[in-house]
């Protein structure tokens, strides 16, 4: 399988390239406005704003005609009616290819964010057999992962929740995500802890690095 080239947006946004192709998943509006621009495929894993962007969603589908989504159905139904045929309402079990890339949904539920707060539905995205984006949820793939791009810092999670999620889903490597409201001060907290207990190699790259999975 050729290389795939990954590169970390802000907070919650990665792209991945290959063979010319570009896949974006949750362009947020954390993220930079023009993170989902020249994407051939864009993915999104729920509805809160840190991960879908609708008018710089829509930007991007009128930039490049031949873009699509793949997406919920809460996210699908704001789009598809502007963008008939390009935006795909996936959900739990699913799997599709696009642009040269192998796509799997695992997920359902969004992470608890407080009991009297409704949960909405969150899906998570393994590419290629090999990169696992959870969105807001501490989701496990039934197969092996091999780089988990891991939700560091969110209003629904701890430090402990992030370690155990690590220990559990045993990727080759983690990569920090959602990282939007984590301070420089308390970086090395998170990277001592989450270095030495989760049990695998993980690191974190600031927005605009790149590399190789």
């Amino acid at each position: 399988m050729c290389p795939v080239k990954l590169t970390k947006k802000s907070h919650a946004c990665v792209r991945l390239e290959k063979d010319g192709r570009t896949l974006v998943i949750d362009p947020g509006n954390f993220s930079e406005p023009d993170a989902a621009v020249g994407a051939d495929v864009v993915l999104v894993t729920h509805e809160h704003p840190d991960h879908f962007a609708e008018d710089r969603l829509r930007a991007a589908l009128e930039a490049g005609p031949g873009a699509e989504i793949w997406t919920l159905r809460s996210v699908a139904d704001q789009l598809s009616a502007a963008f008939p045929g390009r935006v795909h309402t996936v959900g739990h079990g699913d799997a599709f290819s696009a642009a040269g890339f192998d796509v799997q949904v695992h997920g359902e539920l969004h992470a608890v964010i407080h009991p009297d707060i409704p949960r909405i539905t969150n899906v998570g995205y393994l590419v290629d057999g090999s990169v696992f984006h959870p969105g807001d949820a501490l989701t496990v793939p039934d197969q092996p992962v091999e780089t988990l791009m891991l939700p560091v810092m969110a209003p629904w999670s701890k430090i402990s929740e992030v370690i155990d999620y690590v220990r559990e889903v045993r990727p080759r490597r983690a990569i920090d995500i959602h990282d939007a409201l984590l301070t420089d001060l308390a970086r090395p907290i998170y990277d001592r802890q989450i270095g030495g207990l989760g049990g695998t190699d993980h690191g974190r790259l600031t927005p605009g690095d790149c590399t190789e999975v």
